[in-house]
């Protein structure tokens, strides 16, 4: 079942010629795999990962977490080892992930008719799995990931990367994001946005 707990303003008025998605959160209902799968992979190493943190943290890369994680609590995880644990404890657990609704319906009536790509702080096999397992992978022209580009957000580079690869003015692009890392990005990168809002973490 499509949970019905997301929530988005209504669109900005005016024409865009392309619409770029985040995808954790966003297309798909997974950061709650994605932090389950994070706080087993470091309770392994005897770390601590505060959920109201990790969703401050939002489009983070994978490395940059643990490192920060080791800086901000004085641990010594090694990063490498930490990521490959918790990738793979998501990867055994995607195919559970469901869409976000109200977002998923935007990008299916939306395909074929205008311009798409996701752009995600993501690991490229974990994105690409996450949108298959909701069904989404083959209706968009690129999908940009953290191997794609330096800066992650709340830098611009993602999102300028996705409007390169589908030939579109960052000005003529719409994000949709849900987090406020993604929406500083969106902005820096001259685009118009929108922020989908999860009903269970605006009441925690």
């Amino acid at each position: 079942m499509i949970p019905d707990r997301f929530h988005i303003p209504e669109l900005p008025t005016g024409d865009f010629d392309a619409f770029i998605f985040d995808c954790d959160g966003t297309l798909a209902d997974s950061m709650p795999l994605h932090y389950s799968t994070w706080c087993a992979a470091i309770g392994e190493r005897h770390g601590h990962f505060p959920k109201a943190l990790f969703y401050s943290w939002g489009g983070k890369k994978g490395h940059e977490i643990v490192r920060h994680l080791n800086e901000l609590h004085g641990t010594a995880m090694d990063i490498d080892a930490t990521v490959a644990d918790k990738q793979a404890r998501y990867l055994d657990a995607v195919h559970a992930v469901t869409p976000v609704g109200i977002v998923y319906d935007i990008a299916n009536q939306s395909r074929g008719k205008i311009r798409m790509a996701v752009a995600s702080g993501g690991h490229r096999r974990l994105v690409e799995r996450t949108l298959t397992a909701i069904g989404a992978l083959d209706w968009f022209d690129a999908v940009v990931c953290a191997e794609d580009y330096a800066r992650g957000k709340p830098a611009p580079d993602p999102f300028l990367e996705a409007a390169r690869r589908l030939a579109v003015e960052p000005a003529r692009c719409l994000v949709f994001e849900d987090t406020v890392p993604g929406i500083q990005a969106a902005t820096a990168a001259g685009m118009q946005s929108v922020l989908v809002t999860d009903r269970d973490l605006a009441e925690s």
